[in-house]
């Protein structure tokens, strides 16, 4: 049996007309011989009824100062994917064609206990199976799965899968249904050059390699979450990026056959703080850089621009996570070395009340000689442009073209960062469209994709 995996986003799911084309697309499927498998994501984006943060918003309506339980929330936000996995099937019914909605649950989706980042452990496709074998179009709900059964819980706890969430549950059905293909349906035709809407002519690649298209989407781009692009490139799954809207071919994702050094795009993130921490103290150092960083992932913030040096370091993060960063450092000690130091971590000059708080009770203690205060800068407004180019990390050319371009036209770099496969720069937020455009001119990214 030849199954194919679509998946749907919010906006090709997000009004009639919108799913009619995304039904021609599973009928096209059909009609190619193959079985559709189709997954799609909740009805449109913020401030549609149905969205998932409108959802969520009904939450903490409720009393803004006591957040949802984290159980809660999810099974709150898995409704918006299951009423638009019921709209599409009823869809699909209508054009003549048997579909069954399924939850990420009824799809066999077993994941973690981590509400709200969940991981998918393990897939049992057999319902899904037995639809296509009875020639029923299965739709199944993304972004959701199910725990294993525990002592209270019997059923197992619905579960979310994080941003993005949708492509991985495509991608993780394409790997346990062996798949020809995972299809990613969006409303551009694949994966640009550059973000239209700063470059309304960017180019669509034809062809990336699964890294590619991962720190694309780790960069800032929102056509494919990178978990999805892994789980891809770990089971030899071809995928594409496609448009709902047109005919185009889209992109496709393949293997990286020749490492071959190519710049493929310019990126840039969304709204991001900058933390800067103060640290003179080189004994322990890298023990509290390393607790931060621990904090900051059980927090699941994504740290980007990661700079260090002799006495300290700094970050940048996603604006969205503020609140819960400040909760979590102001305030923060932690004792170090035998007798202990009391790192006392502490934001602006002036302490918090909480921070003050924690000062007092340490010298209550008879410990306030052994203090030794971290202070934290913050600085907002701040966004992230990246070159995404394969194998110049070693390349001081690249990075020197870069920064010289951008000072050119006079926007300033706060940080730099690379990895194997970009090279990326924090600048001010009123910046970002004019270091795009100056960046896609001076490095031809449009004639990249021809």
């Amino acid at each position: 049996m030849r199954i194919r995996v679509l998946k749907f986003g919010g906006t090709s799911v997000d009004t009639h007309e919108h799913r009619l084309m995304a039904a021609r697309k599973v009928i096209q499927c059909i009609e190619s011989g193959a079985r559709p498998v189709v997954v799609v994501s909740a009805i449109g984006r913020r401030g549609a009824p149905y969205a998932t943060d409108t959802l969520v918003e009904l939450l903490t309506a409720i009393d803004p100062t006591i957040p949802p339980a984290p159980r809660e929330r999810d099974l709150m936000m898995a409704c918006g994917e299951i009423i638009s996995t019921v709209i599409m099937a009823q869809t699909l019914r209508t054009l003549g064609y048997a579909a069954v909605a399924l939850t990420g649950n009824q799809a066999g989706i077993i994941t973690d206990n981590e509400f709200g980042n969940a991981r998918i452990l393990e897939i049992h496709p057999e319902t899904i199976l037995r639809c296509l074998e009875r020639g029923w179009i299965p739709v199944v709900a993304g972004f959701q799965g199910i725990t294993r059964p525990d002592e209270v819980f019997t059923d197992g706890s619905i579960t979310t899968l994080g941003r993005g969430g949708s492509d991985t549950t495509a991608a993780a059905l394409g790997a346990a249904l062996r798949a020809e293909a995972v299809e990613i349906y969006t409303d551009v035709n694949g994966v640009k050059t550059a973000d239209p809407d700063f470059v309304p002519d960017a180019p669509t690649l034809p062809e990336v390699t699964y890294e590619e298209v991962a720190e694309i989407a780790h960069q800032g781009a929102r056509v494919l979450h990178p978990r999805a692009a892994e789980i891809a490139m770990d089971y030899g799954i071809p995928l594409w990026v496609k448009c709902t809207f047109t005919d185009e071919e889209g992109t496709r994702v393949v293997a990286d056959a020749n490492g071959q050094r190519r710049i493929t795009g310019v990126m840039h993130t969304g709204k991001l703080s900058y933390l800067s921490f103060y640290i003179p103290y080189p004994e322990h150092k890298a023990q509290l850089e390393l607790e931060v960083y621990r904090l900051m992932a059980r927090l699941g913030v994504n740290l980007q621009g990661i700079g260090v040096d002799e006495e300290g370091f700094g970050f940048a993060f996603p604006r969205e996570h503020w609140h819960a960063v400040r909760n979590t450092l102001d305030g923060l000690i932690i004792p170090l070395g035998t007798p202990s130091w009391f790192y006392l971590f502490q934001f602006g000059e002036a302490p918090s009340q909480v921070c003050q708080i924690q000062r007092d009770m340490l010298h209550k203690a008879g410990l306030g000689e052994r203090i030794r205060t971290v202070p934290i800068t913050i600085a907002e407004g701040c966004t992230m442009v990246s070159l995404i180019a394969h194998g110049y990390s070693h390349q001081p050319g690249i990075f020197a073209e870069l920064h010289r371009t951008l000072a050119e036209v006079g926007i300033p770099i706060w940080q730099t960062a690379d990895s194997e496969l970009s090279l990326s720069c924090i600048i001010p937020e009123s910046e970002v469209e004019k270091a795009v455009r100056v960046l896609h001119d001076r490095f031809a990214l449009d004639a990249v994709a021809r």
